[in-house]
């Protein structure tokens, strides 16, 4: 049974930052690729960011420069760093796995951030 289990969401002041967590279990974690996707309250979800079994990264550009995806395939686990964190990232931020060579995709269950004074 495929998991993948967010947590690290909550409130937060503009400007201030979060760490996202994404736990695996089920799939061979080095082999996926691994993403931050978000959705706002009456908007679509949006990527956030990607990193794939390589290591190489892509970033939405209203993240670009202020958040950081990561991953230890030793601890099964994705990381999204959130810095100077904005009104507009409010969302529910979902983690996302994505098989080799294949459409067979993951959704964890979301966590909450907003970012708010």
């Amino acid at each position: 049974q495929v998991q993948l289990v967010e947590s690290g969401g909550g409130l937060v002041q503009p400007g201030g930052s979060l760490r996202l967590s994404c736990a695996a279990s089920g799939i061979i974690f080095n082999l996926y690729r691994m993403g931050w996707y978000r959705q706002a309250p009456g908007k679509q979800r949006e990527l956030v960011a990607v990193i794939t079994s390589g290591g190489s990264t892509n970033y939405a550009n209203s993240v670009q420069d202020r958040f950081t995806i990561s991953r230890d395939n030793a601890k099964n686990t994705a990381v999204l760093q959130m810095n100077s964190l904005k009104p507009e990232d409010t969302a529910v931020y979902y983690c996302n796995a994505v098989a080799p060579y294949s459409l067979l995709e993951y959704w964890g269950q979301g966590t909450q951030v907003t970012v708010s004074s």
